[in-house]
């Protein structure tokens, strides 16, 4: 599957959390080009702060393989991973995190820290940035245009 691709899936699920007034983020978890998890933000949805998407989609991914060990799987994600979902991907053993947007206030993975490059950490994800980036940026640009 081409990066361009997954990354269209991820912002088609991101549209789904403009239904419960979430921010739309999507995420897609893949392993051997297959998409075994696709999820969107939903704090809004359940009150959770921890219901980021790509929180929700390494969980689905650890509960379809029975294993929380990620380490073939690729995390795909319209905006630059925080320092918790950069976290938990790392604590997965993803190796490889591609993102769409970059992220200027929370960034974790390029912007602001670079979590998933640290070799001070036990694991370290490949990442690859930018992919299909305008498209990432201008849903959420229109969200909180939108609120203002």
């Amino acid at each position: 599957m081409k990066l361009e691709e997954a990354m269209g899936l991820a912002l088609e699920e991101a549209q789904k959390a403009l239904e419960h007034e979430d921010v739309p983020v999507g995420a897609l978890v893949i392993v051997d080009d297959t998409v075994i998890a696709c999820r969107h933000n939903e704090r809004q949805l359940t009150g959770d702060p921890t219901a980021h998407a790509e929180i929700l989609a390494l969980r689905d991914a650890a509960a379809e393989l029975g294993s929380w060990y990620l380490d073939e799987a690729t995390l795909v994600t319209t905006l630059e991973p925080c320092p918790m979902c950069a976290g938990a991907a790392l604590n997965a053993r993803v190796s490889h995190v591609v993102f769409g947007a970059h992220d200027p206030k929370a960034g974790a993975a390029e912007t602001l820290y670079n979590l998933l490059a640290d070799p001070r950490l036990n694991h370290q994800a490949r990442i690859t940035s930018g992919v299909l980036a305008d498209n990432c940026g201008a849903i959420l640009s229109k969200f909180f245009a939108d609120r203002r």
